[in-house]
C-alpha cells in the first residue's frame, strides 16, 4: 500500500516526504484500520520506538472539535524521543485486556530523561492506556535520580481500577514490523520507527550470553 510506503520512508530513510504527505498517509492507514475493523496485540508493540513525527492540534469551535496542524518530523540532533513497552502477566480476570510497562524517554546530549509507568492494551481496541508515575534522570550513562513524580505511587496503584476515559491513552491504526502509528488522547498523530540501535545491541546480548 502506498500510504504505508510512504510512512516507511519518513521513519527510516534520509529521503523523506514531505508532512503533508506524511499527514494524509497517518489518516489513510487510520481510516483503513477501521473500515477493515484490523485488531492488533500488545506483543506486536513490544520494543523499542524512536518517535519521528507528530502532528499538533487545534480546537475548535466547530463540530469535528479538534483539527489536526501541521506535521512535522523530530530531528534526532536535537533530541532523541523514544517508546519502549514490555509485557507483564495479566493479572486474574483480566482477559479482556493485556498489562506492560511503557518508558518514554529523551535524551538531550549527555542527559536521558525517562518517564515510566504501567499500560493496559484493551482487546479488540487497539488502545494502550498508560500513566507515568516515575522518573528516572541519566548522565553521561550514571542514574543521577530515580523515584516516584509527585502521586506516581498512589495513581499506579489505582491505574488498572480506573476506566481508560480517565487516563491518556494511544488509539494504535498501524502496526508494523518496523513501524507504527497512533492518535493520542489529544488528537493528535505520532508515528515511530523501530530503534534497531537496540535491536542490534539485544541481539549481540545474546550471542554473548550463548
Amino acid at each position: 500500500m502506498e500510504n504505508i510506503s510512504i510512512l516507511e520512508q519518513a521513519a527510516k530513510s534520509n529521503t523523506k516526504p514531505s508532512p503533508a504527505a506524511v499527514v494524509a498517509a497517518l489518516l489513510e492507514a487510520e481510516r483503513n484500520a477501521k473500515k477493515n475493523k484490523i485488531r492488533y496485540g500488545f506483543e506486536q508493540l513490544i520494543g523499542n520506538w524512536r518517535l519521528c513525527f507528530i502532528t499538533g492540534t487545534k480546537k475548535t469551535r466547530q463540530k469535528a472539535g479538534i483539527v489536526l496542524g501541521a506535521g512535522r518530523y523530530i530531528p534526532e540532533w536535537l533530541a532523541k524521543i523514544q517508546i519502549a513497552y514490555k509485557a507483564e502477566p495479566v493479572a486474574d480476570g483480566e482477559a479482556d485486556r493485556e498489562t506492560g510497562r511503557v518508558e518514554n524517554s529523551v535524551q538531550v546530549g549527555a542527559i536521558v530523561l525517562t518517564l515510566s509507568g504501567p499500560t493496559k492494551f484493551l482487546v479488540n481496541k487497539n488502545i494502550l492506556a498508560f500513566d507515568f508515575t516515575r522518573i528516572t534522570v541519566k548522565l553521561l550513562g550514571k542514574t543521577v535520580y530515580q523515584g516516584f513524580i509527585r502521586g506516581g505511587e498512589a495513581r499506579e496503584a489505582e491505574f488498572f481500577s480506573l476506566s481508560v476515559g480517565k487516563q491518556a491513552f494511544f488509539a494504535y491504526f498501524l502496526v508494523e514490523e518496523g513501524i507504527i502509528a497512533a492518535r493520542g488522547r489529544g488528537g493528535g498523530l505520532a508515528l515511530w520507527g523501530r530503534d534497531q540501535t537496540a535491536v542490534e545491541t539485544a541481539s549481540t546480548q545474546r550471542s554473548d550470553g550463548g
